[in-house]
């Protein structure tokens, strides 16, 4: 069946509510993305389409988490390759809004704050950006719940079909984000985690890898090489030894390291006493964050022995 577009809410609504109906669909999918997409937002498509009768793909680029206005400019806008690609992994429905539908009247006055989460990592590089992503997949979340009453109902006697959203386990600090967003705020959601997906060398994928010359894509290859350092020595509950990791890290000359650590993977707060000198037990989250050349990269590994 070939991908139907739609730019309104109403729009998605009315179509999102006709499938359920048609299939007596059982449950719906939301893969939230800002387009520029690549086979990791492919991975997460593919999830959701076989976990739910509906899905539903939006692409938004989302003014309120960028801090430069030439970032904002500069992000590359690609529909009809990603519709290409959503239609090729079976989504049913691409939301496409423009800013004025997602934010009638101009910036909100009241937004989702990401509190003390959100204050570290990417938030102490990026002030505002969790607040900004939070408000929009708050809204996403939102437009893509399934309507109440319709045909197939909810596994817990609710009358509702079950509703999941599907977020990269790339971006580690807004997949927590937005878990903890829907716990603490009830959102009848259940949140996917999906699997960083690599290059064949290991550069964990992203729409920013398009900005970066072969030099400088070889030397990014450094980041995903020492959080596979730390995973191995996790695995065989050896001492992390975080140090050395960071040393191979500041020995490729393109790359400026921002931060890398090893943080508990639900409240992101550092496990010193698993990185120096003790075998690391239990479960862990490594995160690293660097400029390589101009471009800014996120990676992570979640850890355990």
């Amino acid at each position: 069946m070939p991908i139907k577009l739609v730019t309104t809410v109403g729009d998605l609504h009315a179509e999102s509510a006709r499938l359920l109906t048609s299939r007596h669909g059982a449950s719906q999918g939301l893969v939230p993305t800002m387009g520029a997409l690549h086979e990791g937002h492919a991975a997460l498509a593919r999830t959701a389409v076989e976990q739910n009768d509906v899905v539903v793909a939006s692409i938004f680029v989302n003014p309120l988490q960028f801090g430069d206005a030439v970032d904002l400019d500069r992000y590359p806008r690609t529909l009809e390759a990603d519709l290409a690609l959503l239609e090729a992994e079976g989504v049913d429905l691409a939301f496409a809004p423009s800013v004025e539908e997602v934010y009638p009247g101009g910036e909100p006055l009241v937004r989702v704050t990401s509190g003390r989460l959100g204050e570290k990592w990417e938030g102490a590089s990026r002030p505002g950006h969790f607040d900004g992503a939070l408000t929009v997949v708050a809204k996403l979340l939102h437009y893509g719940m399934p309507a109440a009453g319709l045909a197939g109902g909810g596994s817990d006697g609710s009358g509702l079909p079950a509703y999941r959203a599907y977020f990269g386990q790339k971006d580690a600090q807004q997949l927590a984000l937005v878990r903890r967003m829907v716990a603490d705020l009830n959102f009848p959601v259940e949140i996917v985690g999906v699997a960083t997906v690599r290059s064949a060398e290991g550069l964990a994928l992203s729409s920013r890898n398009r900005f970066l010359s072969d030099e400088e894509r070889e030397a990014a290859l450094v980041l995903s090489r020492a959080l596979r350092l730390l995973e191995e020595r996790a695995t065989a509950r050896e001492p992390l030894d975080l140090e050395s990791a960071v040393r191979l890290v500041e020995s490729q000359p393109l790359v400026a390291l921002d931060y890398f650590d090893v943080v508990d993977p639900a409240t992101l707060e550092p496990l010193a006493e698993n990185c120096r000198e003790t075998p690391f037990r239990g479960e862990g989250l490594a995160l690293i964050a660097a400029k390589v050349g101009p471009v800014r990269l996120i990676d992570n590994a979640p850890l355990s022995s």
